[in-house]
Order: structure tokens, then sequence, then C-alpha cells
């Protein structure tokens, strides 16, 4: 009942903000610009989006391996491919995580397996928030709304501060966590990413690693603006497209649809720009993601047992 209530409610979600973007934009232009669209650049962008599923896996491997799980790239990298197909298919990216949860536990231990996927989730918003709150001089000069600004400012830094107090978690004086499961098992990772906070040349390399990450996320969408002839400069793409990923974060969505397709808008929109270019962006980034999901559920069908693919945990399921 419960897996059922959060899909309606997260569905509801992702149907009414996709109405009210639709609704706000020229729906003729859209279309129009849709049917003119340059598959090179869209050719281009999957093979960038491939090369950010190789390196967000290389930071997780990394970070699997200091959580004390041995696995080979090679399987960390098709485990990414097939935790990619349930971003798309489970009613939020969490379920993507606990499936990669699962596949690591039976190559290792759950304990491992757990903390690496938090760790890379820490890590990965982390990153991100640095990079929209370094961007943010530049970002004001192109969003002038209140509204628009508000909001930057209490995203970024609210996410890095909660990445702090995360790792402030695995402080050695803080004993008392260790009194109850929950906190324990919170305090067992921090602990991790404390020490990777305090191993200067190690948290460059993991950060170094994001930020080139999430830069290829911008210049996907800039590619996906390419292919349909819309005014984006790249910098644009790198200003307003990563607040809106930051954004999509929040599991309140299915795969983050219609989140991310109003939060495009609003930011074309507060920056001067067409509202129906942040639509087709916006449709032709998800549909990018979802293309990939796909690939990751032919691998998930190739690679992994008939019994197997039903034992999948049902809290992956609840998403």
């Amino acid at each position: 009942m419960r897996k059922a209530i959060t899909l309606i409610v997260k569905a509801a979600v992702s149907g009414l903000l996709l109405y009210f973007a639709f609704k706000s934009v020229d729906l003729g232009t859209a279309m129009a610009r849709l049917g003119q669209i340059d598959f090179r650049w869209i050719g281009l962008g999957l093979l960038l989006l491939v090369v950010q599923v190789a390196l967000v896996t290389l930071r997780w491997h990394q970070l699997i391996l200091r959580c004390g799980a041995e696995i080979a790239f090679a399987l960390a990298f098709r485990f990414s491919l097939i935790a990619g197909f349930f971003n798309q298919t489970l009613p939020s990216s969490v379920g993507g995580d606990a499936v990669r949860i699962w596949l690591v536990a039976k190559q290792s231990n759950w304990r491992a397996a757990a903390y690496s996927v938090l760790l890379d989730r820490v890590v990965g918003t982390v990153a991100l928030a640095m990079m929209v709150v370094a961007c943010l001089p530049w970002t004001f000069e192109l969003v002038h709304n209140p509204t628009g600004r508000l909001a930057l400012l209490v995203i970024g830094p609210g996410c890095i501060g909660a990445g702090l107090v995360f790792v402030l978690l695995g402080w050695e004086r803080l004993s008392i966590l260790q009194r109850w499961a929950l906190t324990r098992h919170l305090a067992a990772p921090a602990a991790i990413g404390l020490a990777i906070f305090n191993a200067p040349r190690t948290l460059a390399a993991m950060f170094g690693l994001s930020f080139v990450i999430h830069f290829i996320t911008a210049v996907a969408a800039w590619c996906a603006a390419r292919s349909v002839g819309a005014n984006l400069p790249l910098l644009y793409s790198v200003f307003l497209v990563l607040p809106v990923v930051l954004v999509t974060v929040v599991p309140i969505s299915i795969a983050g649809w219609g989140v991310r397709e109003a939060a495009m808008v609003a930011a074309f929109t507060y920056a001067g720009l067409p509202a129906s270019d942040g639509l087709i962006v916006s449709l032709l980034f998800g549909a990018a993601y979802l293309a990939l999901g796909i690939a990751g559920g032919i691998t998930w069908i190739v690679t992994i047992g008939r019994a197997e693919r039903r034992s999948i945990p049902a809290a992956a399921l609840d998403g």
C-alpha cells in the first residue's frame, strides 16, 4: 500500500509540474524546433553521457575500495548502467541506489555496499552545490528575479552545509552516536568521508573528478540546445542547468520528470531566454538519460539471471 501511494503521489507531482511547464510555453514554437533536430548533436550528447557514467563509476569504485570491498571496475560500470535503468523506471533515483547496493552486496557485503553508495551521493551532491555557489556572481548577472536568486542562495549553500554536517558525524569524539543502530550506521560512512576530507590529495582528486562529471552535464544540455538551434551559450548552460540538476536531487517525482522541466523553464525565463527553449532542452536532456536507461535495462536482462532479477529487494522498488 505504501509503495502504491508513493508512486501515485510522485506521478501526480510529475504530471502536475509537466502540465504547468507545457502551459507556460509556446507549444507551436517548441514543436517546430523539435521537428528540426540535428541528430549529430544528440549523438555527441549521448556519447558525453556515456563518458559521464564511466567517470561516475570511477568515483564510486574508489569509494567502494575505501569502504573495504573488492570489485572490478568493469563490474562496477555494469552495475552503474543497470542502476541507471532503475533510476528511470522507479519513482525516484533512490531506487537505482538501492539496486547498486544490492548488486555490490552480492559481491562483498551490505555494509561496504551501502556506505559506498551513500558517500558517492554525498560527494556528488556537495560538488554540484559547490559549482553552483562558485558560479553565483555570473548567474546573478543573468537571473535578476528575486525568487530565483533566493532559491540559488538557499539550495547551494544548504547542500554544502548538509554535507559538512554529515562529515562531522564521523568525528570520533561524538561517541554518543554509537549507542543507536541508525546513528552508528551514519557515523561509520561519515568517518570514511572525514578521512577523505583530511587527505588533501584524495579530496582534490575526488572533487576534481566530480567537477568534470557535472561540467559534462552542462555540455550535454548545451548539445541538446544546439541540436534544435536554441540560443544557449555554453557558459549559460553551466550557470543555469547545474542549479536545475541540483533541484532534481530531491526525490519528489518520477526520475526527476516534471521537476526538471518546470525548473528549466523557470531558469530560462529568469535569464530572459525563451521558455520554450528551456522546455525543449529539458525534454531532450531527459530523453538522453532515458536512452541510457534503456541500455542499462538491456544490460540487466542480458547479464543478470532470471532468478536474481526476481529477487531485487522491495526497498529498491519503493524508489
